[in-house]
């Protein structure tokens, strides 16, 4: 073979290897992007299109825009805030928010989610008109959700009885088992549709683990790092385990002075 031919069959190689890198390094790049749109096309395991998260006069901020933002992140998905009256509802703090639905406008949601707060979440327990909402929205929703001591609203309508849920460490076993739940001392627990949490915080884990439940673990880390929820407390505390007991009971005492004339009248 002649010195031309030899470099004829080199070039012919190398164009050869160049050309199947190329398109190797195609089919790679389009494997990729199939992979990554596949992940945020995911087929929901449930068909959720709406999320009302009802809020009241002194409910707990993060209760309600923690899951507001978190469960945001779901396509296709209307989060909307629903109170017993539309218009400007406050926080346990004063901050206002506009509300433009009803519960008089709202028949149907496919997650219902309730946040907590203090003594005006006790009064919601008394509140037959939002406990007859919370039925009737309940007899058809995919989840009935809450956060904190909004166990205890979803507890008074009667939709936790003889179900396992959590809520807010404080009184938690008494006020759970007053409304014939069972409680379990977890972050959020789920018995069949029914989804509680712990106290404000757990509400994003919470939200975090009904996006799991729906759209799988690569979404779910989407929207984690969207968030940058990568969680380092300062301490070791946080729960009552975790926390000086002598700090928990102070805390406790706190809490009493607020709730425990209205929890337990006959001990004021």
């Amino acid at each position: 073979m002649g010195s031309k031919s030899i470099l004829q069959t080199i070039l012919f190689s190398l164009f050869f290897i160049h050309s199947y890198s190329q398109q190797t390094e195609k089919d790679s790049l389009s494997k990729k992007h199939q992979a990554k749109m596949s992940v945020l096309m995911t087929t929901p395991k449930l068909p959720v299109k709406t999320i009302g998260i009802f809020v009241y006069d002194g409910f707990n901020t993060l209760d309600a825009v923690g899951p507001y933002h978190v469960l945001s992140q779901l396509m296709g998905v209307k989060v909307f805030f629903v109170a017993k009256q539309k218009g400007m509802i406050r926080n346990q703090t004063g901050l206002k928010i506009q509300v433009d639905r009803s519960i008089d406008e709202v028949k149907q949601l496919d997650v219902l989610l309730i946040p907590g707060g203090a003594v005006e979440t006790f009064q919601m327990t008394k509140d037959s008109a939002v406990l007859n909402w919370i039925r009737e929205i309940d007899r058809s929703s995919i989840y009935t959700t809450s956060v904190c001591t909004g166990a205890w609203i979803l507890g008074a309508a009667g939709v936790l009885k003889d179900k396992l849920a959590t809520t807010n460490w404080y009184r938690a076993e008494e006020m759970l088992n007053r409304y014939g739940a069972h409680f379990k001392e977890e972050r959020w627990v789920k018995d069949g549709k029914y989804w509680t949490s712990a106290g404000v915080t757990a509400g994003l884990d919470m939200s975090l683990a009904i996006i799991n439940n729906l759209m799988g673990e690569q979404y779910t880390q989407g929207v984690m790092l969207d968030l940058e929820y990568d969680p380092k407390p300062l301490f070791n505390a946080g729960s009552v385990k975790k926390t000086d007991p002598m700090v928990t009971d102070m805390m406790r005492s706190l809490y009493d002075k607020g709730l425990q004339p209205l929890i337990n009248p006959a001990k004021k």
